[in-house]
């Protein structure tokens, strides 16, 4: 029976993103990392490898399908109520050690993660996610920037059919790949887990790049929404949200920050969980540093009213939430408070027609999604 790391290694074609370097060994600029690979070894990753003196990628499966609502990923100034079909691969740039997608993205990395991958075409997926009326296709679930190739393909087939595109991603770019990919994304989350290099370096990174990401995306015309996931004793106090949320407001007080509660998960079942105060705690400390789009999340119904969009001048009600679950939609076609008509910042369609779920769900049987071990 072959191991997983032999399965991923068939299904896999040259990347684009590297160059060649001194003694056979090859730059990638996939992520932040820049990994020098030498010849027969991989990234820090674990599924990008340079064989002779090329990189290869990871191609033609998914490690996991699964129907979102939007407001999961999390988007909230994006297409409210719209169902976001969502793909994962295997591996990850990071190692979190909270990380509540661990059994994808330590793939390769901890002998307990192991996820079956399933054979799949950008014409499948796409196909699948027309049949089941998403209006988006998003790479999810593991760090979907070292498997950029891969989506961009998928993201080709899927913008012509008319879906909009998203990564939810931890946002350790570089600029070659976020070149790579602009043409081809709508959207694109990034999960700021703290604002402290200490912190990103316990997690196996660093700060910097993340923090070029974001400025990078605002500057360039992509829908950018940040969340941060608050985990008490490692980015909660006082200083570091403040830092993290000027740094926000200095790149654009119009980029939503989603500030999300914590659950014990992997190696952190000791951690406690997020209480709603915290939140709102952080909450308070993001719309003081001038942020106009602050939400709570994880938490229904006990977070006040920030899980609610209020439009920036009348402070109109817009959208009311309860947790994913669009209670009331006042947008108007073209992206305004009906109230005031001030524009309100973000991706809106035209019309709301409602939403087909409020909460995740597998895509039921139609589609052959072929087990590759």
């Amino acid at each position: 029976m072959s191991s997983l790391r032999e399965i991923l290694n068939q299904n896999v074609r040259e990347g684009e993103l590297y160059e060649p370097i001194e003694r056979n060994r090859l730059r990638c600029y996939a992520c932040g990392h820049c990994c020098p690979i030498a010849e027969g070894q991989a990234g820090v990753c674990k599924v990008r490898y340079n064989q002779g003196g090329k990189l290869y990628v990871p191609w033609g499966y998914v490690g996991g399908v699964q129907c979102d609502p939007i407001e999961k990923k999390p988007f909230f100034h994006a297409y409210p109520g719209a169902l976001a079909y969502s793909f994962g691969m295997l591996g990850c740039d990071l190692h979190c050690s909270y990380c509540q997608n661990w059994v994808t993205s330590q793939a390769l990395r901890d002998p307990h993660a192991i996820s079956a991958p399933l054979q799949a075409s950008p014409e499948l997926l796409v196909r699948d996610a027309l049949r089941q009326r998403a209006k988006v296709l998003v790479s999810t679930y593991n760090e979907p920037l070292i498997t950029a190739e891969w989506a961009v393909q998928i993201f080709k087939e899927a913008k012509a059919a008319g879906l909009k595109t998203a990564f939810v991603s931890n946002g350790n770019g570089t600029p070659q790949v976020l070149e790579y990919i602009r043409p081809w994304i709508d959207f694109y989350k990034v999960d700021l887990k703290s604002f402290d290099d200490r912190h990103y370096r316990e997690l196996g990174g660093r700060i910097g790049p993340i923090l070029d990401t974001i400025r990078w995306l605002h500057n360039n015309g992509v829908w950018l929404e940040i969340v941060t996931l608050l985990i008490r004793g490692f980015n909660d106090s006082d200083d570091e949200l403040r830092k993290m949320t000027e740094f926000l407001a200095s790149v654009s007080s119009e980029i939503p920050w989603h500030v999300t509660a914590f659950h014990s998960d992997y190696k952190m079942g000791e951690t406690p969980n997020t209480r709603p105060e915290d939140l709102l705690r952080a909450v308070e400390i993001g719309k003081a540093a001038g942020l106009q789009n602050v939400y709570a999340g994880n938490l229904p119904g006990r977070v006040k009213e920030f899980e609610d969009t209020f439009c920036r001048r009348c402070r109109s009600r817009l959208i009311h939430r309860y947790g994913y679950f669009i209670q009331e939609y006042r947008i108007t076609p073209n992206g305004c408070c009906p109230d005031c008509e001030d524009a309100v910042p973000g991706r809106w369609a035209e019309k709301f027609e409602g939403q087909i779920a409020d909460r995740p769900f597998s895509p039921g049987r139609g589609m052959d999604f072929v087990n590759l071990s």
